[in-house]
């Protein structure tokens, strides 16, 4: 019997990163903790991702996995607080971009430079900023990816089902509290590790 795969083809136009044993690492972590991945990857190679919801720390070890799985090299912008030994070295070979979040418009234009740079680039970032419950959400990647002309694809952890769902691309338009209203429709429809602190 054929086995499912836990996380579909990796597009050509993709950025890789990492080999087979890191690719087997990220299937097979996945695959011991449950998880799967579903839905369609866009084929396009420069996009800034999304995903939610966020609301422990486990979001990060799952999102890490699948990106391992994927062989995918993935900048993902995330507190400078994280980066630190022993663990800092692999952060950063991973993609991981360390930010001061004081400097937001600092980020925004580092991402936008990066991406108009690169031929392709795959920028990760959770819009609800922080594990905690929030009133108000981040915009920063919608500017990114105004500022860059690149679409936005949506991904979501959903933890009951332990999926994690590739879903809709779009283009950022003129009308970035509609397009932040779009994000968060799709994010609050997948269920998070601590419901209580979803957004």
């Amino acid at each position: 019997m054929t086995q499912v795969p836990v996380v579909p083809k990796t597009p050509a136009a993709w950025p890789k990163l990492g080999n087979a044993f890191t690719r087997w690492l990220g299937r097979n972590g996945l695959r011991v903790m449950g998880w799967r991945c579903i839905g369609h990857i866009p084929e396009t190679g420069k996009l800034v991702v999304v995903g939610g919801p966020h609301t422990s720390n486990w979001d990060f070890v799952i999102a890490m996995f699948t990106i391992m799985a994927l062989g995918v090299k993935v900048s993902w912008l995330a507190k400078d607080s994280i980066f630190r030994w022993p663990v800092k070295g692999l952060w950063l070979k991973l993609g991981g971009i360390p930010v001061d979040r004081a400097s937001a418009s600092g980020m925004v234009g580092q991402a936008i430079e990066s991406l108009q740079q690169n031929s392709a680039q795959i920028v990760c970032l959770m819009p609800e900023g922080t594990r905690s419950k929030v009133d108000k959400w981040r915009t920063g990647f919608l500017h990114i990816a105004k500022g860059a002309q690149v679409p936005i694809f949506m991904v979501g952890m959903d933890y009951p089902s332990k999926t994690v769902t590739f879903g809709n691309i779009f283009t950022v338009g003129d009308d970035l509290d509609a397009d932040l209203e779009k994000v968060k429709l799709f994010v609050r429809s997948f269920r998070a590790k601590r419901p209580a602190f979803q957004s």
